[in-house]
């Protein structure tokens, strides 16, 4: 059966999204830990003094630092959350497994999530957040302080008057001025890297498939394929995540089609890098000159790493982050986004969640805890057979601008918490549908309006089963929602022209009755539903003129059989369906 929420009662919502934040709910919810008790937070690496501070106010810390795997383990089965920095290898399946469902989120300070695994994070529904902005700044400063120490020899220098001697000959080095210098990855990193670098007087390339060509040339760069910048940049700086398309992308091919003594600095992660292919590069002088703030393995073997003791080469030790500043920042806001988590709010920072920015988030608040009602109604309505496809149509003055992604999720969530026992949130809930072979489909309709002041004007959930005439009615094409006077806290169910039927989100029980046409209907009793309750509303619809109609009638609790049984045998009745908690429960 459709479910829509249309006109006033979005306007209304969008309201209800302007005013201050007390007494509403957050935007969306994963599963409020520590709302009936104090939630448990192991902390495995160093962490910044403010951050710390800030997490003991809302729950309890404990903080173990160098543990095994098999010590990890062991500690996890009795904490809510983890924090790890790169220094902890690998979270891996068997430590989500070995928590046996309590470990709700894993928060890593700093951007990379390399070394957690995400897939088995999502099939255990946690929740992965991380840091990706508060060390940007010092990540780009690390990176131009690498270039410009590399280009003018300042270590090897430093090093030389170290040891007595005053050899300025040797340590001649080259300008930045007028040279074109590649970055790779246009992100947060890169794109600070590059306002920078245009301030040194370099000209800036950059290579990224997903940055947008509009916003690299507001900052004066321009995107050139992987080929281009390999071929026209004296300097290449990296700036991208290590991913299966990234491992190993400097290789001797890379080094091969670089100009003749280019020089290349590493600040992302060490695995984009083939070092054997860039020592041969280095050998050959293909490549004059090399600063790595990263490795493949870290700390890297002193004794035997090929390119560590090289006086072309320039090592730091994972330095990018470390700066007092972006310590307490990434402290911070990694803290805030896990105790965001365990509060039940969906963080901006999540890795294996919808990635949805924060206005968007705001812009979809009033919409988000009905996307899950929807889910839960429709199976409510649908009736007791299986169903293999969930349609979602939106109806929005942005038509297929409009970002569906969190409104899809928390459908799914509604529908498939009344169709399964597995564990179902907001993290997995995409990825337990296409296990269950779900087939899901949306439609976005341009309405009418700007986009501005209104962002949904309608949004309705169909299932694809036969087995009930509720849903029946819309595979038809007949029926479809519409409001005249409600809250947003309401749902439509079917409606033709102006008709409507409503039921009240949230209230503990519905019940939806199917009527004959004209002439056919019993004789309508009294306002007690049976059992000596009382029907807090009750409105019809009709799917179509002279057609049957649909009753929805509000209840205090769950009938009898036998009072449904009653019901069913009234002149006119055609199926009677219950659903509960159309609204998701209060955490």
């Amino acid at each position: 059966m459709a479910w829509s929420l249309a006109d006033r009662a979005v306007r209304r919502s969008a309201a209800a999204a302007r005013r201050p934040a007390a007494g509403r709910r957050c935007c969306a919810r994963v599963e409020a830990v520590y709302a009936t008790h104090r939630a448990t937070v192991l902390v495995t690496e160093k962490l910044g003094d403010a951050g710390l501070d800030r997490l003991r106010l809302t729950c309890n810390v404990e903080t173990a630092y160098g543990l095994t795997q098999e010590e990890l383990c062991a500690k996890v089965s009795l904490v809510d959350a983890l924090i790890v920095r790169s220094g902890t290898k690998r979270v891996t399946r068997a430590v989500f497994e070995a928590s046996h469902g309590r470990l709700k989120v894993v928060g890593r300070a700093g951007v990379g999530v390399d070394n957690v695994d995400l897939a088995a994070a999502t099939e255990a529904g946690c929740l992965v957040v991380n840091a990706p902005t508060a060390n940007t700044v010092a990540a780009a400063e690390h990176g131009i302080a690498l270039l410009c120490a590399m280009a003018r020899n300042i270590p090897q220098a430093d090093a030389s008057m170290k040891a007595g001697s005053w050899d300025r000959s040797a340590y001649v080095g080259t300008s930045l001025a007028g040279k074109t210098i590649a970055v790779y990855g246009f992100g947060k990193v890169g794109s600070e890297v590059s306002r920078r670098a245009r301030g040194l007087g370099l000209t800036v390339v950059a290579y990224d498939p997903y940055a947008s060509a509009e916003k690299a040339a507001a900052q004066g760069v321009q995107l050139v394929t992987f080929d281009e910048a390999l071929q026209v940049a004296d300097f290449h700086t990296l700036h991208m995540p290590l991913t299966p398309g990234t491992k190993g992308l400097f290789n001797d091919s890379a080094f091969a089609r670089m100009k003749r003594g280019a020089r290349i600095i590493n600040v992302a992660r060490g695995g984009v890098i083939d070092e054997a292919a860039l020592l041969r590069a280095l050998e050959s002088k293909q490549v004059a000159q090399a600063a790595l703030d990263v490795f493949l393995e870290e700390p890297p073997s002193f004794e035997n790493h090929p390119l560590v003791h090289r006086p072309d080469v320039i090592c730091t030790p994972h330095l990018g982050a470390s700066t007092t500043e972006a310590q307490e920042g990434v402290a911070l806001e990694v803290v805030e986004a896990v105790v965001d988590a365990l509060a039940g709010n969906l963080s901006v920072n999540a890795v294996n969640a919808p990635m949805v920015p924060a206005e968007i988030l705001r812009e979809l608040q009033p919409y988000i805890v009905l996307a899950e009602g929807l889910g839960r109604a429709a199976v409510g309505l649908g009736g007791k057979g299986g169903f293999g496809d969930i349609a979602i149509t939106y109806s929005s003055p942005r038509g297929d601008d409009l970002d569906t992604r969190l409104l899809r999720a928390m459908v799914i969530k509604g529908v498939l918490e009344e169709t399964t026992t597995s564990k179902v949130n907001l993290v997995n809930a995409d990825l337990l549908a296409r296990n269950r072979g779900l087939r899901i489909t949306e439609v976005s309709i341009r309405a009418g309006g700007d986009g501005t002041s209104e962002v949904l004007t309608s949004m309705s959930v169909a299932l694809g089963t036969a087995d009930s005439k509720f849903s029946a009615a819309v595979d038809s094409g007949n029926t479809y929602g519409r409001w005249a006077e409600a809250p947003w806290s309401k749902a439509g169910v079917g409606g033709q022209h102006d008709a409507e039927v409503a039921s009240s989100l949230p209230f503990p029980s519905g019940m939806c009755v199917g009527l004959a046409g004209p002439g056919e209907g019993g004789r309508p009793r009294d306002g007690r539903g049976g059992e000596g309750q009382t029907t807090p509303f009750m409105t019809v619809s009709r799917t179509a003129k002279d057609g049957e109609a649909i009753m929805a009638i509000g209840i205090d609790s769950e009938p009898s059989p036998a009072t449904l049984e009653e019901i069913t045998r009234v002149k006119g009745v055609i199926e009677v369906t219950i659903f509960k908690e159309v609204a998701p429960p209060q955490r």
